[in-house]
């Protein structure tokens, strides 16, 4: 029999502690293994419980959830992290994602999609919930792309000045026919760049695709 998968909870609010493991406990591959109402300490209990993950909120007292972040950025820990919020903010999103987080989900909608966000974590992948995900793309329209610095990551993974074009029309989330027509190539042709974009980049996602753009600001907030 597998191992259960071991959450830690951390947030200031008894009842949406209650709540969410009220929800996780509907699952039998996950338990919650403790809980914490503030930041402090907060990643040395998680490593003590060996716990697999960390859902914690950005406002807690002591040690908010930035602070909480930006000493995982910098230490060794086995455990992954999503953030929980009240905020929508693109510009938060982008820094708690660049501190390690591996998720993003407001509060209203967590209980839709805590599971749902679990299960992409746990397997390696970045997760935002749908509106979140929404104001992303509503944000980085086609009309707003900036011009791109070229970053070390960018060069690394060789992606061309078309390949970068390509990327970040599919961020826009342009389809195949609009790329096209932008671009004024052929819808093979966008197809072919969107599978080497994806191969470079080692990434099978769209939300994995934004993330990168982020990181290297082909979209900024």
């Amino acid at each position: 029999m597998s191992a259960k998968v071991k959450i830690h909870l951390a947030d200031d609010h008894k009842i949406l502690i209650d709540g969410l493991t009220t929800l996780i406990n509907l699952h039998p591959e996950f338990e919650i293994s403790g809980y914490s109402l503030d930041g402090n300490n907060l990643l040395n209990k998680v490593k003590e419980e060996k716990a697999n993950l960390l859902i914690v909120d950005i406002n807690m007292p002591g040690k908010d959830g930035i602070a909480v972040l930006k000493e995982y950025s910098e230490g060794s820990f086995d455990f992954k992290i999503i953030v929980l919020s009240s905020y929508e903010d693109l510009k938060l999103i982008k820094e708690v994602m660049k501190l390690g987080s591996k998720a993003y989900l407001t509060k209203q909608c967590a209980s839709e999609n805590i599971i749902e966000a679990i299960k992409a974590v746990l397997n390696d992948e970045e997760y935002y919930c749908d509106v979140i995900r929404k104001k992303i793309f509503d944000k980085f329209s086609f009309q707003n792309v900036k011009e791109v610095k070229i970053t070390s990551e960018i060069l690394e993974k060789r992606l061309s000045d078309r390949e970068i074009e390509v990327l970040k029309l599919i961020v826009s989330e342009c389809t195949n026919k609009e790329i096209s027509d932008a671009l004024c190539l052929s819808l093979g042709t966008v197809e072919t760049h969107r599978r080497n974009i994806m191969k470079k980049i080692g990434i099978t996602s769209g939300i994995g695709l934004v993330k990168f753009a982020i990181r290297n600001n082909i979209i900024n907030p």
